[in-house]
């Protein structure tokens, strides 16, 4: 039986890395991201240009931990480098949707015809663009990016009335 746990992670050209305990802070040329591995039971440290995860028992908890640390590190290096992009498109076939962004928020009007407008909130430092029928959502964190392409996605949710005939909404079409 195993005792110990290691996987490396490639740290790829062009992008900075400060490691200080389990708190990783990444720099790239998109911009820079921090974020805290407070996962008990699991070693981060580097080794040239490779960070080293480690966990000391072979427990499947610990084993998940460690592929979510990999995956969180591998998405950093990611959205410094190239970013995140969503694309969501407007649909509507009963009433005219228009989407505007105001500050930190979203707002979705007309929306079946009603009055007052939906709003989605918009987190952290992304940046939504609405071009005709296509909503673009761009940043560096992917936790950002996604959760708010939900949150417009999940404003335009349609509650008691038969889904087959109103599909009308803001959709998540593509992810890059």
């Amino acid at each position: 039986m195993l005792s110990a746990i290691r996987e490396e992670v490639d740290v790829p050209e062009g992008v900075e890395l400060k490691l200080s305990g389990k708190a990783i802070e990444v720099s790239g040329p998109k911009g820079k991201l921090a974020r805290k591995f407070d996962v008990p039971g699991i070693g981060l440290r580097m080794e040239g240009k490779k960070i080293l995860i480690e966990i000391s028992s072979p427990r499947r908890k610990l084993r998940a931990a460690l592929g979510m640390v990999r995956a969180r590190l591998v998405n950093m290096f990611k959205g410094v480098t190239a970013g995140f992009t969503y694309k969501l498109r407007v649909v509507y076939s009963h009433f005219p949707i228009t989407v505007k962004i105001e500050g930190k928020r979203a707002l979705i009007q007309n929306f079946l015809g009603e009055r007052a407008p939906r709003v989605a909130k918009i987190i952290g430092d992304v940046k939504v663009e609405v071009k005709g029928e296509e909503i673009i959502v761009q940043g560096i964190d992917r936790d950002e990016v996604g959760q708010t392409a939900f949150n417009i996605e999940q404003a335009t949710f349609i509650r008691h009335r038969d889904p087959r005939v109103f599909q009308d909404g803001c959709y998540i079409v593509e992810k890059a």
